[in-house]
């Protein structure tokens, strides 16, 4: 471990002896710990290893420009730029093995945007004091990064602080002793569902894409599984995608909180990635069942799924509106991509004799996509639940027709 260094992100000028006690406990830990201050005003009672001035040199303007700009969030949105593009540096010098960030609303508005210019892989942890608050947008929080709540963490060290920031040094350096790399020996294909009570395709998919020679990755579409998804995709990490669970796209229409960002079925056609796409959930919106659902939603079939999530049916209407967004996200795509429609159905819930069965609405999103889809985009409409072994044969049979052409690079047994 003495050749781990842990690059330690925070306002020195407000939070020195909290740098400072992060920095003994990495190096008890056997790390070496490095300080990086993005403080703007103040002058820290310390030598940083990378000073304010150096972060702003990073972003390719001066501290005394950004304090000109007169503006907190403006200063630290600068601030955030030079402290992501030198740590980002660091790291592909290999002069840093870890990220650990602390701070409030500023600074830990600034780690997101480090952390999230980190590959995966790349241990990096935030404490911070608004951590897993609602304050911060699925978008922002890069794949793997660690988060801790840094309770009492303002003005100055505590005994509930140390607590909280010695684990967090403990994360950061147990990380780097133990972290895997990320590079896989074969292709990788992403594919997004729900759990196996309301989609199944995956159960049978995952096994005949092993047997082709293909790692596979299955992303939780219940918010940050498709962050998580969308953020790689954009890393152009994968060999092809299988976005089969788009329930995150209606829940972002209908302003849930259960969603993965504005950009989601976007990522892997702007970069070039092979998709294959298909409804799956969007007959439905997911919301918290801790709080009261929202008042448009009274009358409708609700279902709790746990004490965290539920979810209640579209209408008509809402579902002829995600099916055109899910068409215009597409039209963007520059990487050949298939729809597939299952006309059966498109979530275990809304077969026949099902609380979500609608016909109606089905025929209606169908008939909207096949509408709505451009010509860059392949329809594929089967007469099948998507839970059926056609819809799987299907999604089979494009996929292989595109690794036979070339589309999809060749699995590796």
């Amino acid at each position: 471990m003495t050749s781990a260094v842990i690059v330690i992100i925070g306002t020195a000028d407000t939070k020195a002896d909290e740098l400072l006690f992060l920095k003994t406990c990495v190096e008890e830990a056997g790390a070496i710990g490095r300080i990086m201050d993005v403080g703007v005003l103040g002058s820290p009672p310390f030598e940083a290893d990378y000073s304010k001035f150096d972060v702003a040199k990073a972003a390719n303007t001066t501290n005394d420009d950004i304090i000109a700009l007169g503006d907190e969030n403006k200063a630290m949105i600068k601030q955030a730029e030079g402290a992501t593009n030198l740590t980002r540096s660091l790291q592909q010098k290999k002069e840093i093995h870890g990220m650990l960030a602390i701070g409030g609303s500023m600074a830990t508005d600034l780690a997101l945007d480090v952390a999230a210019a980190l590959p995966l892989g790349f241990p990096k942890v935030i404490a911070s004091t608004i951590a897993f608050s609602p304050l911060l947008p699925t978008h922002r929080i890069s794949p793997d990064v660690i988060m801790i709540l840094w309770s009492a963490g303002l003005y100055g060290l505590n005994s509930i602080c140390k607590a909280v920031l010695s684990q967090a040094a403990g994360a950061v350096t147990g990380a780097c002793q133990i972290a895997k790399k990320t590079q896989s020996e074969q292709p990788v294909v992403a594919i997004t569902s729900l759990g196996s009570s309301s989609l199944k395709y995956m159960l049978d998919l995952k096994p005949e894409l092993e047997k082709r020679g293909y790692e596979v990755a299955v992303f939780h579409t219940t918010g940050m599984g498709g962050r998580a998804m969308e953020a790689l995709a954009a890393q152009g990490i994968f060999a092809a995608v299988m976005d089969f669970s788009l329930i995150e796209v209606s829940n972002y229409q209908q302003g849930s909180i259960v969603n993965a960002g504005s950009d989601r079925l976007e990522n892997a056609g702007i970069t070039g990635i092979p998709q294959i796409v298909a409804p799956g959930g969007v007959t439905l919106m997911d919301f918290e069942s801790w709080d009261p659902p929202i008042e448009r939603l009274d009358g409708r079939e609700i279902h709790v799924h746990n004490r965290l999530i539920s979810c209640a049916q579209l209408t008509v209407e809402e579902k002829i509106d995600v099916a055109k967004i899910i068409a215009q996200k597409l039209s963007k795509a520059k990487s050949p991509t298939a729809f597939i429609m299952p006309l059966g159905g498109i979530d275990e819930w809304d077969k026949q004799g099902g609380p979500f069965n609608d016909p109606e609405g089905l025929a209606a999103f169908a008939e909207t996509i096949a509408n709505e889809l451009k010509d860059n985009v392949e329809l594929h409409a089967i007469d099948a639940h998507i839970n059926d072994e056609s819809f799987v044969q299907t999604a089979l049979c494009i996929f292989d027709r595109w690794q036979t052409d070339g589309i999809i690079p060749d699995g590796i047994h």
